[in-house]
């Protein structure tokens, strides 16, 4: 670290011009490829899967994705005048011969198929359209072109919108949040340093990491299958732990200025012990990230590898272009202030001293530690107790913008036919003779005396050859896709209705559809996520095993990592799923969280967790090596980090806190969870309850069986030659003069 550091000071024009090719280069590359952003659905042996896969081998050109366009007329008007069933039946020409639009799967409401298409008071009418791929197979420029083809036949005569799939991958809204979180980051840098350049440098070297990062991620979406909304995440993530790295590096750095060291010593120092952490606390991040490919999800993969790769490319700036950007800054990144301090009285050592907030704090925690580790304890478990009510699932359409074309189609349809027909389920069979397909059509109709079932579309039959046909028919539920109700419909068709009602047929029923599958999907990520936590746990705990040379301080770290994400998730369940205070950041239909969220949560607020984890222990942990005292270590080191992990989370907070600005939903759940978890982790577990309980163990913390010692390898997060900042002494002047 510290040649690496060296190098960056001494040749830092040249950092700074290799950041800048590459920044520009991979920006201009990505600017030319253009990016493929899908999602990629792979669930096997779920039903949903299977009902898919069917449809696929023997009715491809019904197999993929089924987008409603609804049409509405004013009061006084009906769907089925002449003039409107023609301009209906133009669009649909127009979409017929739309890419991936499968030839004949245009159910029309004119249609004999279509009868239950148009609404008891004439006024909407939907079409559904059946591509012959995935959703997931058709990128954003697609679908894009695809909603302009359905909606530019709108009129004032005529409304037209568009539901589905791809239709909301194309009605991507704006994130919000990037440019007002850098403002918020700027403002808090500002007043924790009183320096220009000290709140600027942390700012440029996470956006230089984070535009470097969305130019590679948008070249990797042509190469694997990333989600439209992983740069949104990136930039969420990487403001935020970009700006907090920088933070760390940049006040140890001041801290040496302070005690008289020489602008490369101490460029050099702080690398070497901040820079450190840094690494350290980057390398867990991103293995926590990339944890999810143990679930074996494909969905979570492109995620994974976007956010690290984001995290990733923060960790290398904050260690070589921010030591270049300091060595041209110099004195300059102290404020005005210190400078005059420095001339005025000489070098002195800043950090744990004992004037000041958390000097005093660090003081009180030391003297009764119990106190505010059980207020802080109390109040932990009362945030996450809502999150035991959890229930994952995905958000429909009916979260959505209004005035967007897939939030006007969903009203439409709840409107004219009820909110059920906004998820639609499949039911797919397979029958292999004339008689038993008599059965299955009689039996499938009578679906519709199901409680929970407003309708059930005509059957579908469609012969495949060899005396076999696939039977096809939607199932419209009473409720809309999110509904807890809508679930338990799914449930009771899967294991009563349908068993019941194909006893004595020899055929079996399949449910499928996108309800069905976001449904499976949230039950195949409940069944892993216990496998994926463990693994997580699991693997920190060696990692903070080996840096510390401790078995307590890694398991206390675990337990408490795992009361920040609980009470991150019961914030969320709180205000998404129970509405509570939802209003203020625009929630206004309370439903479930999104399936992938806690898993994607869990990963990242474990990482940063363990950033806050490590640069107060790796303090601790210089101090209980200079002194041997653990109450003085654990005092001192408290003293010395508080405010700058209370600043790191300030900003932290504020960036993610931004992001539910903006009108995308995952992205609001991600942002308040993510500031929820900083929050309680920073302020209320890292800087109360950790600090008593190690102060309550007492040397017990540093406790690590000889066995172990032997077996683990080790890791340094301090550095091998530890040089103390030391203030010289003055020369004494001659005596007599």
């Amino acid at each position: 670290m510290r040649a690496l550091a060296t190098w960056c000071v001494r040749h830092r024009r040249a950092v700074i011009g290799i950041w800048l090719f590459v920044l520009v280069g991979i920006m201009a590359v990505s600017s030319i490829v253009g990016n493929a952003f899908t999602q990629s659905f792979n669930l096997p042996n779920t039903e949903s899967t299977q009902a898919m896969d069917l449809l696929k081998s023997a009715l491809p050109q019904a197999s993929g994705d089924t987008e409603r366009i609804v049409f509405a007329v004013p009061a006084g008007s009906s769907v089925r005048d002449p003039a409107v069933e023609a301009k209906v039946n133009a669009i649909l020409d127009e979409v017929a011969a739309f890419p991936h639009v499968a030839k004949g799967q245009i159910v029309s409401p004119y249609s004999p198929f279509g009868a239950k298409q148009i609404s008891a008071n004439g006024r909407i009418a939907f079409a559904t359209v059946t591509f012959d791929v995935t959703p997931f197979a058709v990128n954003e420029k697609k679908s894009k072109a695809f909603v302009d083809l359905v909606t530019k036949g709108s009129s004032k005569d005529l409304t037209v919108a568009v539901s589905g799939q791809i239709a909301s991958q194309a009605n991507k809204p704006a994130v919000g949040g990037m440019l007002g979180g850098v403002l918020l980051a700027g403002l808090v840098l500002l007043l924790v340093f009183g320096s220009v350049w000290a709140m600027a440098l942390p700012l440029v070297s996470a956006l230089a990491s984070l535009g470097t990062a969305i130019g590679l991620i948008g070249l990797l979406s042509n190469v694997l299958k990333m989600p439209t909304f992983s740069t949104e995440l990136v930039l969420l993530i990487g403001l935020g732990v970009g700006v907090d790295y920088a933070l760390f590096i940049v006040t140890r750095h001041r801290q040496g200025l302070m005690a008289g060291q020489d602008t490369e010593t101490s460029i050099v120092a702080a690398v070497d012990t901040s820079g450190r952490a840094v690494l350290f606390a980057g390398i867990i991040v991103c293995i926590a990230l990339l944890g999810m490919f143990a679930l074996g999800v494909s969905f979570l993969y492109g995620l994974a590898i976007a956010a690290s790769l984001g995290v990733l490319l923060t960790m290398v700036a904050a260690l070589t272009l921010l030591p270049a950007l300091l060595g041209f800054i110099g004195p300059r990144v102290m404020s005005r202030k210190q400078r005059r301090s420095l001339a005025k009285d000489g070098p002195r050592i800043v950090g744990a001293g004992t004037s000041g907030f958390w000097p005093r704090w660090a003081d009180l925690v030391q003297r009764r530690p119990v106190v505010p580790a059980l207020v802080s304890l109390v109040l932990v478990v009362l945030i996450a107790l809502p999150f035991f009510s959890m229930r994952l699932g995905s958000s429909d359409a009916g979260n959505d913008p209004r005035g967007s074309t897939t939030r006007e189609a969903y009203d439409l349809l709840a409107t004219g036919f009820g909110p059920g027909f906004n998820g639609p389920l499949q039911l797919v069979a397979v029958t292999t003779s004339e008689a038993q397909q008599a059965k299955v059509v009689a039996a499938l109709e009578r679906v519709g005396g199901t409680p929970g079932v407003a309708a059930v579309s005509p059957v579908i039959p469609t012969p495949i050859g060899n005396g076999r046909t696939v039977d096809l028919a939607l199932v419209y539920p009473t409720t809309s896709p999110q509904s807890e109700q809508t679930g338990q419909l799914l449930d009771r068709l899967r294991t009563t209705t349908l068993p019941h009602l194909m006893a004595g047929t020899g055929a079996t029923v399949l449910v499928g559809g996108f309800t069905a599958i976001f449904a499976d999907f949230a039950q195949v990520l409940g069944q892993k996520l216990p496998l994926f936590i463990g693994l997580v746990v699991l693997l920190s705990f060696l990692l903070l095993a080996m840096v510390f040379r401790s078995v307590v301080i890694p398991l206390t770290a675990a337990v408490m990592n795992l009361l920040s994400i609980g009470a991150a998730f019961g914030v969320l369940t709180a205000v998404f799923q129970h509405g509570w205070m939802g209003s203020l950041i625009g929630v206004t239909r309370p439903g479930p969280i999104e399936a992938f969220l806690p898993v994607m949560m869990f990963a990242i607020l474990f990482g940063l967790s363990m950033d806050y984890e490590v640069f107060l222990l790796s303090r601790i942990h210089e101090e209980w090596l200079r002194t041997g005292d653990n109450k003085l270590a654990v005092r001192n080191g408290l003293a010395a980090t508080g405010k700058t992990i209370s600043a790191a989370a300030l900003i932290m907070i504020l960036v993610f806190g931004s992001f539910m600005l903006g009108g995308v939903q995952v992205i609001k759940e991600f942002g308040l969870g993510l500031a929820a978890g900083i929050f309680v982790d920073a302020l209320l577990i890292r800087m109360a309850i950790v600090p008593a309980v190690m102060q309550l163990l007492g040397p017990a913390n540093w406790w690590f069986p000889r066995w172990l010692d032997k077996v683990l390898p080790r890791l340094n997060v301090d550095p091998e030659d530890h040089v103390e900042l030391v203030i010289p002494e003055p020369t004494p002047e001659p005596v007599g003069r």
